[in-house]
């Protein structure tokens, strides 16, 4: 079982993330202020922390700051809008991921997932099955699809598709490779098919579906998908 630790000064946060959190099947922990977290991570064996950046006394960029000079467990940030300075800085201090207040605590659970599955430690510990690039989450037990925390739907056949790409970060796919691995068939027409999907799929992932930053297309050789 992965331990979780929640640091946030709101008691209602930190219910809504127990809350989904234990029901994930994770042991959850909890501290109020940064001081309670690091006293905790000084005596529990923490896989993963939430942790909140204002909070009073001391922020969450600090407890991270005195975390990083002696531990590598993941960080994920939880930030409001208005505070990209301090997320930068977070990132910048060795903060894995972060999620944006108000968020969606499905979309935060697959991050949870996506980083643990990244950091497993050779313990025989179940890995969970997540993946992360970026703002979007791919979770494999649901098969929900998040983008910058909101859910997003799409077909069978494009989970399948970005589950693909995902699973191979940077490898370029071919339109016949993506028909064979995806609809398990001789790829007549696998360049049509596979292009009308690969739109689909931007236009739900992308800021600008013109101008991708994810799905990109390798001219001549087919598809990947960056970071």
């Amino acid at each position: 079982m992965y331990n979780v630790l929640i640091c946030d000064d709101d008691p209602d946060i930190r219910r809504a993330l127990r809350i989904h959190l234990t029901g994930a099947g994770y042991r959850v922990l909890e501290a109020a202020d940064g001081q309670e977290a690091l006293d905790i991570v000084g005596r529990e064996d923490v896989h993963l922390i939430l942790l909140d950046i204002m909070m009073p006394d001391m922020d969450g960029v600090t407890v991270l700051a005195v975390l990083r000079r002696e531990s590598t467990v993941p960080v994920i940030l939880l930030t409001a809008k208005s505070e990209d300075e301090d997320k930068i800085m977070g990132l910048e201090l060795g903060a894995d991921d972060y999620v944006t207040k108000p968020f969606n605590t499905k979309e935060v659970l697959a991050r949870v997932r996506a980083i643990l599955r990244r950091s497993v430690r050779a313990d025989g510990l179940e890995r969970p099955s997540s993946l992360l690039i970026g703002d979007i989450a791919l979770d494999e037990d649901t098969k929900n699809v998040y983008v910058s925390g909101e859910e997003v739907t799409i077909t069978p056949k494009e989970y399948d598709i970005l589950k693909l790409f995902m699973e191979n970060p940077g490898k370029v796919f071919s339109s016949r490779e993506i028909y064979r691995l995806v609809w398990k068939d001789k790829p007549v027409g696998a360049e049509g098919t596979v292009a009308v999907h690969i739109r689909h799929l931007r236009e739900k992932l992308e800021i600008d579906p013109a101008e991708p930053r994810y799905l990109k297309v390798v001219w001549g050789k087919g598809y990947k998908i960056e970071g």
